[in-house]
């Protein structure tokens, strides 16, 4: 597309993310080209600037700058035999309008620049046009666990809307050092993003900054060693990285993250991945009941667990639902 358009949103895509929105129109784009075109301002909804995670309101006006052309037929890489065998492999959940991935640790969601395998490519096993599942959330790449993905336009729309408004229970395991005090409760802390490209980093802000989104976590211990701690993490909103920056805010590191981590947390992880796994989600259905999604814990994860001495069937189905003593704030 070599020119500039005005497109107007659906009533339809109320309360989609503007990257997804581009993404359904658009679906050659990676997810590091659309950040491009919106943080240089090129893309402006309603003649404003706004952030990727920007929630489109029915009507809004959406200006979008000349973009890449898509592939010529044939030009996009087929998946071979063995990777559609194994993107199926990975399947917890699937209807004629959900899917639901067990995304292993260390496979990004979405392509970019380096990044040649992600789960994106993967999807061409289900068919490419209208029958290709559409991603409705994301996971860092070492975050393995559910992930969920509507299998219809309508069914996209209708998942991101849940987890927009905040009808999804979002339950993640997650090994940290030490041993949080109190046991339970919320953080409520904003962040924000600072700095460039692989440099950027997600930091704890002031309130009043402009750049700070709202950002809160529930926690819950499960159990404890001499030097870490088994924790269920519930976050109530979606920032990026907001599990792991909150961690790190209250002194508690997930073991593993090179990014987020400490010199103390680093040692004690000597030789482990991130331990953060996406262990349960639960959310309305497109168009019936609810849908309740676990995932069997990575080896990555379960090297933690053997490593600390825990027992993963020792955990309450729903941790957050058990009695439980007043919740501080931090």
């Amino acid at each position: 597309m070599r020119e500039v358009q005005t497109l107007v949103v659906a009533a339809a895509e109320e309360g989609v993310r503007l990257d997804r929105w581009f993404k359904r129109r658009w679906p050659h784009l990676n997810h590091v080209q659309v950040q491009k075109l919106v943080r240089s301002g090129q893309v402006r909804v309603d003649g404003g600037r706004v952030k990727v995670d920007t929630r489109l309101a029915a009507g809004a006006q959406v200006r979008v700058p000349p973009l890449p052309d898509p592939p010529k037929e044939g030009e996009r890489e087929s998946l071979t035999e063995r990777d559609a065998d194994y993107a199926r492999s990975l399947v917890l959940w699937e209807d004629e309008e959900v899917l639901a991935l067990n995304k292993p640790s260390g496979l990004a969601v979405q392509g970019g620049t380096k990044t040649l395998k992600h789960v994106d490519r993967l999807l061409s096993a289900w068919g490419e046009g209208v029958d290709r599942p559409r991603l409705v959330h994301r996971l860092d790449r070492d975050t393995s666990g559910v992930l969920l993905l509507g299998k219809s336009p309508a069914a996209a729309s209708s998942l991101a809307l849940a987890f927009a408004k905040r009808q999804t229970k979002k339950i993640y395991w997650a090994l940290v050092i030490g041993h949080p005090d109190p046991v339970e409760g919320v953080i409520d802390l904003h962040l924000a993003k600072r700095g460039v490209g692989d440099r950027e980093m997600v930091v704890v802000a002031d309130p009043l900054d402009d750049d700070a989104d709202t950002a809160e976590s529930e926690y819950v211990t499960l159990g404890s060693a001499p030097e870490a701690a088994w924790m269920a993490l519930r976050p109530l909103t979606g920032r990026t990285h907001q599990l792991r920056v909150h961690m790190k805010a209250i002194g508690h590191p997930i073991l593993g993250d090179p990014k987020y981590g400490d010199a103390a947390s680093g040692a004690l992880s000597a030789g482990l991945k991130l331990q953060l796994h996406a262990r349960r989600l639960i959310l309305p259905h497109p168009t019936r009941g609810v849908i309740d999604i676990k995932a069997p814990i990575s080896p990555e994860m379960r090297a933690g667990f053997k490593r600390f001495g825990f027992d993963e069937h020792s955990a309450p189905a729903d941790p957050f639902e058990e009695p439980m003593h007043r919740r501080g704030k931090r």
